[in-house]
């Protein structure tokens, strides 16, 4: 309610200057409140308040001052939301330009600051194992990354304070991350990857949710929830209460004085102030006060539009029905056929109605109840009632005792008669035979109209002549419709110059045909078509003194037109009221029709004459002082002005209700702008300037505005700055293209700015696509004008500007967020490089969100992404080059940080190989040349050194545990060289885990070579020739390592083995094996560590594998020497027994004399059996302790060869010689067991049977012949024969 201070005391004339001065100034305030007046009337005011002070101090007195000025301003800022909320009532009692739309995109519920909490609460609770979702590893690994990365990141917070940030988006985010991620899984048998995103989404949303918050689902939806819907006209007023903070009280009052439920009263509103919109489009073109145009020709054009525009308004009330469905389709037909009657104001020549245009159609309702006083039909007799209305058919009652005459049955009829004839019998069933009808007992006739008494009443009966029921009364009700076209009727005397000429009275009915055409019908009794009519388009009805020639009729009226006026009167003034009140709404007149002296007239003794007076015309200490705001010409605001005020207030409710709006208005929202716009003349262009205007500074303020809605508007100013009509509107106003020229100007230093703060305007994509649609619309805010477009190359310009600050501004923050000024100052060389690869590792994670995210958005220019990114990388640089500034010399822990950026680089179509890469290449190329300098000649020196002081061991119990061992360090380099960096698993663990007996050096130069090579290979030099110059030094490198090892491992091997003895206790000792070994290694390793990828061997030292072929058939074969001399040495023994030598004849005799006393063991079983030994232990160890098959067998193969032709050639020696009878068994033994145990060895049966051995097989079988005949018991069972089945 108002302050008592507007009270009925100040004069209307104060009220409307006041409500004046408050809103046609209404648009030169600030942007969030409500603009103060143009001229300042409280000047006067605090002058008398100064004057009739006593001379406070200057601080009281402004301080006094200020409060008064807040009071004033807040009253006058509540005088005009009260205005503008009965504006907008009317706009949403009864609209007729427009309708809530339902083909808008429906907006998703927010998301606060404390769900976004509780949200990061339960995933953390799900990440912690505090929740009852089964999840695999790889769903725990997706949720986890969108827990750091997107939930936790502060971008996705200040996107939540703006109110931009949807549940859905966040849907989206996690569903775009498991996509990538399920899409580079393995495919499952039986399981699509589409039912693994299903799954996962799932999850998902029961994380989201919680557990809780299934029994919280059924609350009570408030009014901002619903505000996606088409609301009702309470909802309406509701959400605008809200908007323009009006009261509930408020409210109600404004509602019952506009009458907004009052269909005629909103359409006799709509069409005064649509009359008075075309008087002041007159007024304007006669005194030529026109806005300020662009062009002079605009302004009689201005003219045309007003007048073009409320001829619209009026075709589009005219096609509103009279009222929804019924009879008065009729009238509908008639009034599309005759609609050119209000095209033309100025038309005197328009379609008159016919009197069969005017037909109305009724609905009676006859009840009867009951009769009272029948006196002359016995008790038992049946009576019943007929009715009928004249014109029309007869119904009948149900029949009933004439004692009790009671019935209760209603009839329907239809009728065309406003003044219908209705008349209801009385019947008695006769008795005679010869009766033909039933005997008539009375009658009564009615003359009901709409405005008869709708309840039962009494009617005394007429009786035929000598009847005994003289006082015959029927009970009953006629209820007759009033038909929605029917605005009033009812008696008045009437007296005009072309119609009703006669001052009589008559039954008036004032029928709305269409929405702009009415008349005033008189009619008599049983006739549907009016006897006379009078359409009152173009009249003003008025009050009247009394005609004091006229008799008949107490309270006159009068309709008044150029050439002819018509006088009414009726009997009481109630009844004149309501009949100027409908007639006032039929009219259209702008002028109010008021009594003379109401207030004294109205109930001078204080009766209840006011009781049944329509609320238009009750006195405003009733209206609780909203006379002033009701009865206020719409015409002479500045509706441009208010609608500012309107649609500002609007947004700001809008932005903070519980939708992610994005700027966009609601259904009901958009419903009635846009009816206010159509009914009170606001220019579209002036619309949308003001919504531009506001959007982009809520957008300044930090909250998130579509840009297809910013595109939509600007596209709608620009369109018509430049003079394509798009709402049909030609004429542009200075003010107009001003404004579009400011409006122009913000919204392009906005969305630079935007893009240049697209990470954090547009967050992870989101809204989705916003940011193509912002780089779309710079394009078009860019363009000079409508028809022209802009060159790519100035788009493109921009951009690139745009994106230059990007870069600053990105890696600005991401040192803010670092922390990184605070570590690089004072920090330590370690420290440093340790904060510049982190600082990498986020550099890298922003690069690679922006390509995820934003780079569809700049798919019209990949490259000033690429740009971007080279700026951005630029800027990092600074910062790593003064860390690995501060590195001390020959320190190896940058290298790290190289792989990690050039991993990050090399994959990238755009940054591979570009600015800050081949930057990167250029401070790192002399590091990897210096470190493999110093690797080549710490290896050298390990071989030398090495093997110097190698004792040639098996290293199994080193070779376990070589990855975690250090790299050895070399002594005498003045350099500490520190383990070499790796990053893959390297391929030589595998090998040295199956390879346990190879010596220290040569696993420790095995190890060193492969692990500086795949050094290498993980930094994958992006640079090929540089890539390939690597590859080919650390071949050679290789090469030259495994040559010198290779020798000297040849050298320490022969030297070896000539240390050891000759005889049968000779046992290959480990060292030698180990040496084998070392070779076999070699081997190995020069297939991977020294063959180039082409597969071709390096030509220079090409022969390394020739080498170590020929090497391991040295040893061999000096190995072999060595056995096979030990044998040589038993032949040597043997050779004692020669046939004819003095000691061969002194053991035998001394033999055969002792074995006549004794048991004297037989010579030669012993050398035999040891050899044998040596021979089978010797193979075991080589057997055991060399790694290669192949070498193995060659070495048995040359072993047996040899021993069998050194058999072969002592025998040979020794052909003329019988064999003496020790010799034969020691040999036969010896050969015997040497081709079993070389045969169980491997040895091919094309060895063991060879020439020499046949040859040696045949001798011995034919010197165990001799002796069988000579001695046949000294062989003592030991023969040729079976030998492969012996035993020992």
């Amino acid at each position: 309610m108002l302050d008592p201070s507007s009270s009925e005391e100040e004069s209307d004339e104060v009220l409307e200057e006041e409500r004046r001065d408050a809103l046609v100034a209404a648009g030169g305030g600030s942007p969030r409140s409500l603009p103060p007046p143009a001229r300042d009337p409280r000047g006067r005011e605090a002058g008398a308040a100064r004057a009739a002070s006593p001379s406070p101090s200057p601080s009281v007195l402004s301080e006094g001052r200020e409060e008064q000025e807040r009071l004033q301003r807040e009253e006058r800022e509540k005088r005009l939301r009260l205005q503008l909320y009965v504006f907008v009532a009317r706009c949403i009692a009864h609209p007729f330009n427009a309708k809530q739309p339902t083909d808008m995109a429906r907006r998703q519920q927010k998301l606060n600051k404390q769900q976004l909490q509780i949200l990061k609460e339960r995933f953390q609770a799900f990440l912690n194992g505090e929740t009852q979702i089964v999840a695999d590893e790889a769903f725990c690994n997706a949720v986890r990354s969108y827990y750091e990365v997107f939930l936790k990141s502060d971008r996705v917070a200040r996107m939540v304070h703006s109110g931009g940030c949807s549940a859905n988006d966040f849907r989206d985010v996690f569903k775009k991350n498991i996509e990538k991620r399920v899409r580079s899984l393995p495919e499952i048998d039986g399981l699509s990857k589409e039912t693994v995103l299903s799954s996962w989404l799932a999850k998902y949303d029961a994380i989201y949710r919680g557990e809780e918050d299934f029994c919280k689902q059924p609350n009570r939806m408030a009014l901002s929830a619903v505000s996606e819907l088409i609301l009702s006209k309470e909802q309406l007023y509701e959400m605008f209460q809200q908007i323009l903070g009006i009261k509930k009280l408020e409210h109600q009052l404004i509602y019952n004085a506009c009458q907004l439920d009052n269909g005629d009263e909103q359409a006799a509103q709509i069409r005064r102030e649509l009359d008075g919109r075309l008087q002041l489009a007159e007024q304007m073109a006669r005194e030529r006060k026109f806005p300020k145009f662009v062009t002079r020709e605009m302004e009689n054009m201005y003219i045309e539009e007003l007048r073009s525009s409320v001829n619209l308004l009026m075709a589009n009330l005219e096609s509103l029905p009279v009222s929804k469905g019924g009879p008065e389709f009729k009238l509908q037909k008639l009034k599309r056929s005759q609609n050119s009657a209000f095209l033309d104001i100025g038309d005197e020549n328009e379609v008159q109605l016919s009197k069969s245009d005017v037909v109305l159609s009724f609905t009676l309702e006859i009840v009867i109840m009951e009769v009272q006083g029948l006196k002359s039909v016995a008790p038992n007799r049946i009576v019943y009632c007929t009715m009928e209305v004249e014109g029309g058919e007869k119904l009948q009652t149900d029949q009933a005792e004439a004692s009790r005459p009671q019935w209760g049955t209603q009839g329907d009829f239809t009728t065309t008669h406003p003044r219908p004839v209705v008349k209801v019998k009385l019947f008695t069933e006769s008795t005679g035979v010869l009766a033909l009808e039933d005997k008539e007992l009375g009658r009564v006739v009615l003359y009901p109209t709409s405005n008869s008494p709708k309840s039962p009443d009494l009617h005394k009966m007429i009786v035929p002549k000598n009847s005994q029921d003289s006082d015959l009364k029927i009970k009953l009700a006629v209820r007759m419709d009033k038909p929605p076209h029917m605005k009033h009727c009812g008696y008045l005397y009437a007296l005009g110059q072309k119609v009703w000429k006669r001052w009589k009275k008559r039954y008036f009915v004032l029928v709305q045909v269409s929405q702009y055409t009415f008349a005033m019908c008189s009619y008599r009794e049983k006739k549907s078509e009016p006897q006379e009519l009078m359409q009152l388009e173009g009249y003003t009805v008025d009050y009247t003194a009394p005609h004091t020639g006229l008799q008949g009729g107490r309270m006159f009226f009068n309709a008044v037109k150029e050439g002819d006026t018509v006088i009414f009167a009726s009997d009481d003034e109630q009844d004149r009221i309501l009949w100027v009140q409908a007639m006032y709404r039929a009219t259209g007149q702008s002028y109010k029709p008021i009594p003379a002296s109401q207030a004294q007239k109205m109930n001078p003794k204080g009766g209840n004459v006011n009781t049944d007076i329509s609320p238009l015309y009750t006195d405003r200490g009733q209206k609780h002082g909203m006379d002033e705001f009701i009865s206020a010409n719409p015409c002479k605001f500045d509706h441009a002005s208010l609608f500012r005020v309107l649609q500002r207030q609007t947004l700001d409710h809008r932005l903070n209700d519980s939708y992610s709006c994005l700027g966009w208005f609601s259904p009901g929202q958009v419903f009635v702008l846009d009816e206010y716009c159509a009914r009170y003349g606001v220019r579209g262009c002036h619309r949308h300037l003001c919504y531009l205007s506001e959007l982009i500074e809520h957008s300044e303020n930090g909250s998130v505005i579509d840009p297809t809605l910013l595109h939509y508007s600007f596209a709608f100013c620009a369109s018509h700055v430049h003079g394509n009509r798009p709402d049909g509107i030609g004429t542009v106003s200075v003010e107009e293209k001003e404004r579009f020229e400011e409006i122009q100007d913000r919204l392009s230093s906005l969305l630079e700015n935007q893009i240049s703060h697209f990470r954090y305007c547009f967050p992870f994509g989101r809204p989705e696509g916003a940011l193509k649609a912002t780089l779309s619309l710079l394009e078009r805010v860019l363009m000079k004008d409508i028809a022209t477009p802009i060159p790519a190359e100035e788009v493109k310009k921009v951009v690139r500007k745009c994106l230059e600050k990007a870069a600053l501004i990105n890696y600005t923050r991401l040192t803010e967020y670092a922390k990184i000024e605070e570590t690089m100052n004072q920090a330590t060389p370690a420290r440093k490089l340790e904060e510049v690869l982190h600082l990498a590792e986020l550099c890298i994670e922003v690069l690679q969100q922006n390509e995820e995210h934003h780079s569809e958005a700049f798919a019209w220019w990949p490259e000033l992404l690429a740009e971007h990114a080279e700026k951005f990388l630029s800027l990092y640089s600074v910062d790593m080059d003064s860390a690995l500034e501060a590195q001390l010399q020959d320190s190896w822990d940058s290298f790290p940080l190289f792989q990690l950026l050039n991993n990050a680089l090399r994959n990238d179509t755009f940054l591979c190989n570009g600015k800050f890469h081949k930057h990167l290449q250029e401070i790192f190329v002399p590091m990897v040349i210096r470190y493999i300098d110093l690797m080549e000649s710490s290896i050298a020196q390990s071989i030398h050194r090495g093997l110097e002081q190698e004792s040639w061991q098996p290293v199994k119990s080193i070779t376990n545990s070589l990855p975690n061992v250090a790299l050895p360090k070399v002594p005498s380099l003045p350099l500490n060289l520190p383990q070499i960096p790796s990053f893959t698993t390297p391929t030589w663990m595998t090998s040295l885990y199956d390879s346990t007996n190879g010596s220290a050096t040569s696993e420790d130069l095995f190890w060193k070579l492969d692990a500086l090579q795949m050094f290498v290979f993980d930094l994958h030099w992006p640079e090929p020739e540089f890539a390939h110059h690597l590859e080919q030094r650390l071949k050679l490198m290789a090469t030259d390592m495994i040559e010198a090892c290779v020798k000297r491992t040849r050298i320490a091997f022969e030297l070896k083995l000539q240390k050891t003895n000759k005889s049968t206790d000779l046992r290959i000792p480990s060292s030698l094996c180990t040496m084998f070994n070392v070779l076999v290694d070699a081997k190995k390793q020069t297939a991977k560590l020294c063959i180039l990828d082409g597969g071709q061997e390096q030509q220079y030292h090409s022969k390394i594998d020739d080498l170590i072929e020929e090497t391991v058939k040295e040893i061999i074969s000096l190995l072999v020497s060595k056995v096979v001399s030990v044998l040589e040495g038993v032949l040597s023994k043997l050779s004692r027994y020669d046939e004819g030598t003095f000691f061969s004849s002194l053991v035998s005799f001394t033999v055969k004399a002792a074995a006549k006393y004794v048991d004297v063991p037989k010579p030669g079983m012993d050398l035999a059996d040891t050899y044998i030994m040596f021979v089978r232990q010797n193979q075991d160890i080589l057997r055991e302790k060399v790694n290669e098959e192949m070498y193995i067998e060659k070495l048995f193969d040359q072993w047996y060869s040899s021993s069998m032709k050194v058999i072969c050639m002592w025998l040979a020696d020794r052909l003329d010689l019988q064999l003496h009878i020790y010799q034969l068994k020691t040999l036969i033994k010896i050969v015997k067991k040497t081709y079993r145990d070389f045969r169980l060895q491997g040895v091919l049966e094309g060895t063991l049977n060879s020439k020499t051995y046949d040859t040696v097989h045949s001798r011995l079988t034919v010197e165990e012949a001799t002796i069988s005949v000579t001695d046949a018991g000294g062989l003592q069972g030991i023969t040729m024969k079976d030998s492969d089945e012996e035993e020992g």
